[in-house]
């Protein structure tokens, strides 16, 4: 069993990164392989809606989404954890998912006419578990979630519940203190048990 955690924070070893790291960790306890990605460190960019991924069963713009892609693929969960920007996710994480979602549904899809109605088969995603996790300073943080459950729930995702949001209040001042919001991380040791009790039901079937 393996999760994949993407943090969208642009910081390096900021809150964001020490949370999806910190429930990875929790899941590592448990059994479960996990891998971080770190978005700062790839080259992504937005969609162009080029539609090319219709033919071609695959993004063709040439950088390392492809390469995530598998990842993603490969696993069997996948965390993702962005700041908060103006009550959204990042420009880094949106496009990214912008990506992922129109190129992933083109590969195991087929364009109809505009007469017919689409009757989806799935994503290459179809029957994974999936988390978000958000983190400001103050607020935003459910828009930002919801923008990120919404985006799951379109793409096929089992979406892991939890005892309470998974969201921190971290930041002041730019600060990395997301380790202080015990009430937080305590949220985070639930939804890494949720997930790996899924992960193993799911295995048995």
């Amino acid at each position: 069993m393996k999760v994949v955690g993407i943090c969208g924070s642009p910081r390096d070893k900021g809150n964001t990164e020490y949370l999806v790291q910190y429930t990875l960790d929790r899941l590592k306890e448990k059994g479960v392989e996990t891998e971080l990605i770190k978005l700062r460190e790839k080259k992504v960019a937005f969609c162009v809606a080029c539609y090319k991924c219709v033919k071609e069963k695959k993004c063709v713009v040439n950088d390392d989404l492809e390469e995530i892609f598998q990842k993603i693929e490969a696993a069997d969960g996948l965390l993702l954890g962005s700041p908060v920007y103006h009550s959204a996710a990042t420009p880094l994480l949106k496009a990214l998912l912008d990506r992922l979602g129109f190129s992933g549904r083109w590969r195991v899809n087929k364009m109809v006419d505009t007469s017919v109605a689409y009757k989806f088969t799935g994503t290459p995603f179809s029957g994974k578990i999936a988390a978000p996790i958000t983190v400001a300073r103050r607020a935003g943080t459910t828009s930002a979630f919801s923008e990120l459950l919404l985006w799951m729930a379109a793409n096929d995702f089992i979406i892991v519940g939890n005892s309470y949001w998974n969201m921190s209040l971290a930041g002041k001042g730019g600060v990395t203190n997301a380790s202080e919001d015990t009430e937080g991380l305590s949220n985070l040791d639930h939804l890494a048990e949720n997930m790996a009790g899924l992960l193993n039901k799911l295995k048995k079937q």
